[in-house]
């Protein structure tokens, strides 16, 4: 276990972010912390009466502070982050949260150990992974295990930097979903769009019996 580094506790959540990304620019998707007008145009894509919530790469919690403020419960939130220096970061900002240093594509295993599968499966999951920049297999491993610890009509809210679908359209068809454009935001740095994954009706949707 590494020893505690005290003195990151008194920096600025910006400046924890940005020291990560030069570390690893690769694992860490931005140069800043995303906006609070990003956050709140990924809360706007909640389902309606959303109760529980998994957020993939908490980074240094802007989501999981709006997620907060929307009216998830802590106990009903749990926060994905690979990085142990965010993650501790998190742990500290949020204690009431489930706050797991974990790989997203680990997350249905993580899901059924932390009581986010089956009936209590999540409702939405919020994204904040760098998937444009991934192979497509490892974008589908993360999207399948996403799918796996949602309830048949959740809905997986990703941002991205990119101009275009950050999902692969093989990987979208593979899986059957659907994807739509739902917002862009110029203040963000950088601009970042907003894209909302859901299975297609028939899959999500039981048939309707017949009389």
């Amino acid at each position: 276990m590494k020893p505690r580094d005290d003195a990151t506790r008194t920096l600025p959540s910006g400046w924890t972010f940005f020291r990560q990304w030069l570390k690893d620019p690769r694992r860490v998707a931005a140069i800043s912390p995303s906006s609070r007008q990003l956050a709140r145009q990924m809360m706007h894509q909640l389902p309606r009466n959303s109760r529980r919530v998994i957020e993939l790469g908490g980074g240094t919690g802007v989501f999981t502070q709006a997620l907060l403020e929307h009216g998830i419960a802590p106990a009903d939130l749990m926060v994905l982050e690979l990085n142990e220096e965010l993650h501790r970061h998190l742990v500290e900002q949020f204690p009431g949260a489930h706050v797991i240093c974990g790989d997203a594509s680990d997350l249905a295993a993580i899901s059924c150990k932390h009581g986010f599968a089956d009936e209590h499966a999540a409702d939405a999951i919020i994204s904040g992974l760098g998937l444009l920049s991934m192979p497509r297999q490892t974008q589908q491993s993360i999207l399948q295990a996403a799918f796996d610890s949602l309830r048949p009509d959740g809905r997986f809210i990703q941002f991205t930097y990119g101009p275009a679908n950050p999902v692969a359209r093989e990987v979208v068809e593979a899986m059957d979903l659907s994807a739509r454009r739902a917002s862009f935001t110029w203040w963000n740095v950088p601009p970042a769009t907003v894209y909302v994954y859901q299975r297609r009706v028939s899959r999500s949707m039981p048939p309707t019996s017949m009389r």
